[in-house]
């Protein structure tokens, strides 16, 4: 009887976790394309935003006892902080040029891109079930892609290579926790200021720093308040990210953003 009661509160709480990261994946999606139509703020400048609240939200939650850093060495997190940059920059640059739900949709190839790096680079196999659906989703977002009316090259090859590089960054997030014996706190933790520091020298080259435009620039105090309030939700996306692929599969997570898609499209 407790090992039942032990199992029903795990799905509780896994079940709990995969609603919680759709809602505010729906939300930031929605809050973005707000900030880049109505403010114009610049895509990168915004992901280092991201970043940075992140770590700062990670960093008051070890000083209230949340979690217990852990010592790792950077090198082992190079690889994972430079594809968190492409993942964010590309999938808010394939946001910013196509309309919700191509940018939804295009999402949805994650899932055979994720199996087919776990099947070729991991040897990791998966039931005939699970193969099958790859074959709705693929021709569906190539449907999509084919019929829609407001088709834009450079938002599909923005779409392509953040569907790439998400794929590649959520199959190291599991693979690195499982390697380094640490929770999706311990990982981000390091990880989210590594990623911010590459952004902070990336950005200059980029788009511009002060003036308008600029991240440092004439801003109103809307703009600001949607900007930070983006940089909260994203604390909570990258988190409940983290925590899914943690406790399940990179496979889970992206399954669940698939749902998200019907709920997020306009």
């Amino acid at each position: 009887m407790a090992s039942l009661v032990d199992r029903v509160r795990g799905h509780g709480r896994i079940a709990a976790g995969l609603l919680f990261n759709l809602l505010v994946s729906i939300c930031i999606v929605f809050l973005n394309k707000w900030i880049y139509v109505h403010h114009g703020f610049p895509n990168m400048s915004l992901t280092l935003v991201h970043f940075v609240v992140t770590w700062l939200g990670l960093y008051i939650c070890q000083k209230l006892d949340i979690f217990a850093p852990k010592s790792l060495p950077p090198s082992r997190l190079l690889l994972l902080a430079l594809s968190f940059c492409g993942f964010v920059v590309f999938t808010n640059l394939s946001l910013q040029n196509n309309t919700i739900g191509t940018y939804q949709l295009a999402k949805a190839m994650t899932t055979p891109v994720i199996i087919a790096i776990q099947t070729f680079c991991y040897q990791k196999t998966f039931s005939t079930r699970i193969q099958l659906t790859l074959i709705p989703i693929t021709l569906g977002v190539i449907l999509n892609s084919y019929y829609d009316v407001k088709f834009n090259f450079l938002g599909m090859v923005f779409a392509a290579l953040g569907v790439l590089v998400t794929s590649l960054y959520q199959v190291w997030v599991g693979a690195k926790q499982h390697e380094l014996q640490v929770n999706s706190m311990q990982l981000l933790y390091y990880q989210a200021p590594m990623s911010s520091a590459m952004l902070l020298v990336a950005v200059p080259f980029f788009e511009p720093v002060f003036g308008e435009g600029g991240i440092f620039g004439p801003w109103s105090v809307s703009a600001l308040l949607m900007v930070l309030l983006s940089g909260v939700i994203a604390f909570m996306v990258n988190l409940s990210i983290y925590w899914i692929i943690g406790n399940t599969s990179p496979v889970t997570q992206e399954m669940k953003s698939l749902a998200g898609c019907h709920g997020s499209r306009l």
